[in-house]
């Protein structure tokens, strides 16, 4: 599982020009699945974002986690996540799950994001979305649950 994390000042996402989800301060996690992702690949991420500490305490350092902060979480599917561009001009897709699969893990962390104590909007799965933002800093990281290093 992915997430690419960017920490924003508000975010929102529509479709068919209806904001279906937005936020103000907190964070903004585009989502991908792949095909062997599990509950554990869940659990581990879903923490790890929301205790991420890159908020500014009040000596100005990133160190604060969301929950602290008490800000919010726009959570996006995006199997493009798992988009391969090493070969050729067009991307292969190959490694991102099947949409059954992808869809049950991506509600999976919304819960477990929000069992964390964490108010959580979301896009609408598998639709066509447009995503605004406001990165704060900018502040962009990606996170892997299979990658410890």
């Amino acid at each position: 599982m992915r997430a690419c994390v960017q920490r924003v000042s508000q975010a929102s996402v529509r479709v068919d020009g209806q904001v279906v989800g937005q936020i103000g301060r907190g964070l903004l996690v585009l989502l991908g699945v792949t095909h062997d992702d599990t509950q554990a690949d869940v659990d581990y991420l879903a923490e790890k974002t929301a205790c991420l500490r890159i908020f500014e305490d009040d000596a100005g350092k990133m160190n604060c986690s969301l929950p602290e902060i008490g800000g919010r979480m726009l959570v996006v599917s995006q199997f493009t996540l798992y988009g391969d561009c090493r070969k050729g001009k067009r991307p292969s897709f190959t490694a991102a799950a099947a949409p059954e699969l992808a869809e049950r893990l991506y509600e999976a962390f919304v819960a477990a994001v929000q069992g964390l104590g964490v108010p959580t909007a979301t896009g609408t799965f598998r639709a066509h979305m447009d995503v605004a933002l406001i990165n704060d800093g900018p502040v962009t990281l990606l996170l892997d649950s299979r990658r410890t290093s």
